[in-house]
């Protein structure tokens, strides 16, 4: 899949994508990568330990976060992709689900819309992403948790999102799916989804796993946000296992060791770039 100026084999390796957060509450790092020197210090450590992608987020979603007004989203994404666009050559996401945000970032440089509401809360978002020819990520999400038969009824949310995006002239081609680890789930919706996680192969489109530091894994190992690297490369390696192709974290050096290693055995051979 052509994400910028990188085409990346998607059927064949495993796609590490760093997390850039500048917000003043996100869950695991909130406040601190706000300045614009120390996002891209941050940004430079991710791409040194082999980050693919840089995943670039202004409003938090948290559980109980406070939404962010478009104007506010804007002043804090825009110059940072601007800043990270001329120094750095490496795909840029916009973590995103408003349709002006994401245009923008486009126009400043983002390669990749990434919607944590899988284009569900602005149709115009699905537009922008058809008009621009950019990727998108289209993550699973409600508003409820009030599932018939869980894996079934995620398949056909996400079947939902796929048919908004391909009516806005998205193609096929250029879709990515989310099951959207710790979004309207409780704990033990969180280790289905993990357990089956290769059921959404059936729908035909590249997985994105997104489970780093998360919730389900601090009730398991009862452990506080910033002492579950160990928790999240298990669910790395059970993530790549199960079918994900591009992997979603704060922590990308440990990450992209354990992506490697997962890869090489289930290839049987040494890892190969994945570009």
């Amino acid at each position: 899949m052509q994400i910028g100026n990188k085409n990346f084999d998607l059927d064949n390796c495993v796609v590490i994508m760093g997390i850039l957060n500048v917000t003043p509450d996100s869950f695991s790092d909130g406040g601190k990568f706000n300045s614009l020197d120390t996002s891209l210090k941050h940004v430079e450590k991710m791409i040194h330990e082999g980050a693919d992608i840089i995943d670039l987020g202004g409003e938090s979603t948290r559980p109980g976060h406070e939404p962010v007004g478009e104007a506010q989203e804007i002043d804090r994404v825009v110059p940072m992709i601007e800043a990270i666009r001329s120094r750095f050559d490496i795909p840029l996401s916009i973590d995103t689900y408003k349709s002006k945000v994401g245009e923008l970032a486009i126009k400043a440089g983002a390669d990749l819309i990434n919607d944590v509401w899988g284009f569900k809360r602005d149709l115009k978002l699905a537009e922008v992403t058809a008009k621009y020819e950019v990727p998108c990520v289209l993550m699973h999400n409600r508003d409820n948790q009030n599932y018939d038969h869980f894996m079934i009824d995620v398949c056909h949310d996400l079947e939902a999102s796929i048919a908004i995006a391909v009516n806005a002239g998205v193609a096929r081609d250029k879709i990515i799916l989310d099951p959207g680890v710790g979004f309207a789930k409780d704990y033990q919706l969180n280790m289905t989804m993990m357990k089956h996680l290769d059921k959404l192969q059936d729908l035909g489109f590249p997985i994105l796993l997104g489970t780093s530091r998360k919730g389900f894994i601090g009730i398991t190992l009862d452990l506080p946000v910033t002492e579950r690297i160990e928790g999240t490369v298990a669910t790395t390696v059970m993530g790549i296992m199960k079918g994900a192709s591009i992997i979603r974290v704060h922590d990308v050096l440990e990450n992209k060791r354990a992506a490697m290693m997962t890869a090489a055995i289930l290839k049987g051979k040494a890892w190969t770039t994945c570009i």
